[in-house]
């Protein structure tokens, strides 16, 4: 390991300083679970939105594709409200009908939560709503900020109807921060675990010509940018959720195997990409977005890992 101490992280610096609870959609998942454990190590109360048989008293069902929340008037008093749900976008090839999954479960749900919240006679301060870095689509070495236009394609679409669909708690003055998240590194799940599998064989290697800019941000740093966007008031819109310190694909590739001993000359071409994953290879696998963190930095916020070689050595110590 280089000179940087792994074990000298520290948890969140950022406490939420309220006794209202919170409401948390995606819970269960990988990003969902993390930040449900850091709001109830501060002892705030987390109602949880599930659409599965409620298992407990802080649990709501709901059915976004029937645009159905159970008791909505148990969500009076709530302090903010977390909307993280919505169909995996790499767990399946991107065909027509996985590609209308994907939008109904984030669009509507989204749009279906607004709704709810801004008819609430105390409705919540705040809504944090899930979006991506996808929002820019592919553009090459440019520098992206939260100023930059839309990209063109299937995920740049999706995502400007993603956040779009938050309108109605706009419109009821409820403060809006859309989460344009780049690529997650966590030890135990996510995009990162599944380039173990390979590199850990010594069979890693660029995607296509590895030009391509990875913006990423690990888990730790990503739950604290949640805590602290909650008691930030004066941000709203779009944030970019990723570290400071993008890198390209070959970079990546570069860190991960020196991070692991390992050699990674085992390159995968676009073309094989293109076959095996269709138009996700080229919106996601090859897409390049080189985003910066502009609003966080702008407002003082503190990455723990700013660095990947800092992340990985800390991730995969």
């Amino acid at each position: 390991m280089n000179e940087f101490d792994a074990r000298k992280i520290e948890p969140s610096p950022y406490s939420l300083e309220t006794h209202s609870p919170i409401l948390l959609s995606g819970g269960s998942g990988m990003l969902g679970s993390s930040i449900a454990r850091a709001i109830e190590s501060q002892g705030i109360g987390l109602l949880r939105l599930t659409r599965k048989r409620k298992t407990d008293a802080n649990s709501i069902q709901w059915s976004p594709d029937k645009s159905e929340i159970e008791a909505p008037e148990r969500l009076n008093g709530i302090g903010a409200a977390i909307h993280l749900s919505g169909a995996n976008i790499s767990d399946h090839r991107w065909t027509s009908a996985y590609k209308r999954e994907i939008w109904e479960s984030r669009v509507r749900s989204t749009h279906v939560l607004s709704e709810t919240l801004a008819r609430l006679k105390h409705p919540p301060e705040v809504l944090i709503a899930a979006s991506a870095i996808g929002f820019y689509g592919n553009r090459g070495d440019e520098i992206l900020d939260e100023n930059s236009p839309s990209g063109q394609g299937f995920f740049p679409d999706l995502c400007a109807a993603w956040e779009s669909a938050t309108q109605p708690a706009i419109d009821a003055e409820i403060r809006v921060v859309h989460l344009r998240t780049g690529i997650v590194l966590a030890r135990e799940a996510g995009a990162l675990q599944k380039m173990l599998r390979v590199f850990r064989l010594g069979l890693g290697g660029p995607l296509g010509n590895g030009r391509q800019w990875m913006s990423w941000i690990t888990e730790s740093d990503l739950v604290s940018a949640v805590l602290f966007l909650l008691k930030r008031s004066a941000l709203s819109g779009p944030v970019n959720i990723v570290a400071p310190n993008p890198v390209t694909n070959a970079e990546f590739t570069k860190q991960l195997a020196l991070t692991l001993h390992r050699p990674a000359f085992m390159s995968a071409p676009a073309l094989g990409l293109r076959i095996a994953f269709g138009q996700m290879a080229d919106e996601a696998l090859l897409a390049s977005a080189r985003v910066s963190p502009t609003k966080l930095l702008n407002a003082d916020f503190h990455f723990q890992l700013p660095t990947l070689d800092r992340a990985l050595a800390t991730l995969l110590q």
